[in-house]
């Protein structure tokens, strides 16, 4: 029997944002991707049924919503990842980078007991099925600057660019990133 899986979709800085769960939680964020791709890549994962509800996604949506005015920096969520071993344990560790902090690709590898893995943490990255709930836009290269992003170079910078702005206005005193550097 297929898995059964609930889609919603909001409006968002870029078009519509949306949202996949299953019971267990979210398994799916589409940040500007039309519903069909985000179908897609669920189904090409795991067998499963998709249905539009808005109501199982209520609470994601209005977390993700909070985020991106600034007001929440930690999401109360509960997942659903599904991916090889090595990409959730990459997946793990993004979710402990603090809000307005960046990490290199290197030092994810290095966390992980894998010094020479760099590339591999950034193709687990790259694959992320929930970008912001996994927040791997604070993932940047060694040298400072961006990377890569799924979802785009321009939404990361914004999605950066926020969380500096949200953390200092609150006086923040932890590292953030601006203009592509960490300091």
């Amino acid at each position: 029997m297929p898995l059964r899986i609930w889609i919603s979709s909001f409006d968002g800085p870029w078009g519509l944002v949306w949202i996949c769960s299953s019971e267990k939680g979210v398994c799916g964020v589409s940040l500007r991707g039309p519903r069909e791709e985000l179908e897609r890549d669920l189904k090409r994962r795991k067998e499963c049924e998709v249905r539009e509800d808005q109501a199982p996604n209520r609470k994601v949506m209005d977390e993700i919503r909070q985020y991106l005015a600034g007001e929440r920096r930690a999401f109360d969520i509960e997942l659903d990842l599904w991916g090889t071993e090595f990409q959730v344990r990459v997946w793990d560790l993004l979710r402990s980078i603090p809000y307005a902090q960046t990490r290199s690709y290197g030092e994810l590898a290095h966390a992980l007991g894998l010094p020479k893995a760099a590339r591999a943490v950034g193709g687990a990255a790259g694959s992320n099925p929930v970008p912001l709930l996994v927040p791997c836009h604070r993932l940047i290269r060694r040298d400072g600057g961006l990377g890569g992003f799924g979802c785009g170079l321009d939404i990361k910078r914004f999605l950066l660019s926020l969380e500096a702005r949200v953390s200092l206005s609150s006086g923040g005193s932890e590292k953030v990133w601006e203009k592509g550097r960490r300091g």
